[in-house]
Parts: structure tokens; sequence; C-alpha cells
């Protein structure tokens, strides 16, 4: 009898450390937005801890690609197990993860031309300010960082771009830079929709990450960290390549790592482990 007891005992010990080593993550979460008029739906990653301690934490917005919602990091890009090893390894600190949701009714992380969907006002004025009343989340601009994959690293290099006071690190990951030329754009625009010249060529300066790479003051570039990374195989290869040039002729610090790879989960499952590394290294002020 003392002998099973002693083995539950031990039993319970093991698979409770065990599974306080984990981060938990909840994936159909919806908030309501004014700005959209809609339900908006997210998913978290809370770290191994947060139900027991006190602290706050710093936060990383991962965004989705085309095709996905806010489950695609959680189901294919595996994000908890990768998550709680990199934590676990002293390779990255304890952080939550945001991943909102940019398909739920339209598709896209910006605003449209004509302003009936206005995602990049949601972002910034409903969802983070909800992220940061509902969590235990630092709020200052050193402990928050964005990352994403293909339509999600342009919205993180648009979002870091727009409001580099906001973000300590950004991490575009394949990420599709915006059409590279006006005529790209016009040919991206339904012909029942009619927007003047003047109208067009505003919205691609303000969302051509190369554009804005070369428009943004480099006092404000420099006070981001980025990190880019894209497959040698990647069909949006060429717009990675590209910014990766800007940057460099504006002689701003970044990170660009090509890989043996493609435009697939496979890849950006390789990445996750290195934004995680990269981020954190910003949040402790490496």
């Amino acid at each position: 009898m003392k002998k099973s007891i002693f083995v539950l005992s031990t039993f319970l010990i093991v698979f409770l450390s065990t599974h306080a080593q984990e981060g938990k993550v909840f994936d159909k979460l919806s908030m309501s937005s004014k700005i959209l008029k809609s339900e908006r739906n997210f998913a978290v990653y809370l770290p191994p801890g947060y139900d027991t301690s006190k602290r706050s934490y710093p936060v990383l917005y991962l965004l989705h690609g085309a095709g996905d919602d806010q489950t695609g990091w959680v189901q294919f890009g595996e994000v908890k197990h990768i998550t709680d090893k990199a934590i676990k390894n002293g390779k990255a600190t304890p952080m939550i993860i945001i991943m909102p949701d940019a398909k739920t009714g339209k598709l896209g992380y910006f605003n449209t031309i004509k302003g009936d969907w206005n995602y990049e006002d949601f972002f910034f004025n409903e969802l983070m300010p909800y992220v940061e009343k509902k969590y235990r989340v630092k709020r200052e601009k050193r402990y928050r960082a964005v990352a994403g994959l293909s339509m999600g690293g342009g919205g993180s290099f648009m979002y870091a771009l727009h409001r580099p006071d906001l973000f300590s690190s950004a991490c575009p990951l394949s990420a599709y830079v915006g059409p590279l030329s006006l005529e790209q754009l016009k040919l991206r625009i339904p012909k029942s929709e009619k927007y003047s010249k003047k109208q067009i060529e505003a919205y691609f300066k303000r969302h051509n990450a190369i554009e804005l790479i070369k428009s943004e003051s480099v006092e404000k570039l420099k006070s981001v960290r980025w990190f880019i990374d894209c497959g040698d195989d990647d069909f949006l290869y060429e717009g990675n390549s590209l910014a990766h040039i800007a940057l460099t002729k504006k002689k701003i610090p970044h990170e660009y790592r090509v890989r043996d790879g493609a435009h697939n989960w496979t890849y950006w499952r390789a990445s996750l482990p290195k934004v995680l590394r990269f981020v954190s290294q910003g949040f402790h002020q490496y």
C-alpha cells in the first residue's frame, strides 16, 4: 500500500512538474469591433506559469497568411510546442503571443482605399488596447514585437514601418511586401472600383515596404530591430530581396536570412524559433 502511494505521489509530482512547464493556447476567442462592425476572432499563447504568477509579460503579435485564420500558427505552425521548447531551453523569454484573425468577413491587415474596411485602424485602436487590458502585457515599445508570414509578413512590415514608435522588433517571414509597381497595384483593383490617380499613388506609397523604407527617416528605421527571412525557392523572394537592398543602402542594421526552402509551413516552423530568440533579445535589451 505504501509502495502504491509512493508511486502515485511520484507520478503526480512528475506530471505536475511537466505541465507546469507548458504554456496554454486558446484559439477560439473573440472581441467586438466598432471599427469593423463585427466580432473579431483571435488566438493567444500564454507562457508557462502565467496563471500562478503576477508578473507582466512582453507581447508578440504573430500574423497569419492568406488562406489561414487565427488558428494557422496554432494548428500548422505548432506555436505552443515550439515556444514552450524555446522558453524551456532558455532560447526565448516567457512572452504572450497574440494571433489575430484577418480573414473574418474580408481578407487583409490594412485599410482599404475607399475606407470601408479599416483593419489597420482596428489593430492599433481596438485590438492592442483590448489585449493590454485583458492580459498582463507590458505596454512599452521595448516589450512589444510583431512578426508574420506571407500576407502577415507584409502586415508586420507595414505595421512596424507605419508605427516604429510601437515595436522593438519586426520579423517579416516570406513577406508579401506589397505591389512592386503602380501598374501591379492597378491590376489588383476591381474594375468596378474607380479611384483617382492621386488616391492610387498614395495607397501604393503607404503599402509598399520598399517605398516606405526609402521615404522613412534613418532614425525611425533604426529604432526597430529587423529580421527578414525568405526561402530561396519562395515566389516572394524578389520583394524580400529588394527590401533587404533598400535597408542596406540606407545603412539600417538588420538580419537577412535566405535558407533552402519554399513558401510553406515547413519553412515557417523552422523560422519561428529564430524569431522567438530574436524578439527576446530585444525584450532583454541585448
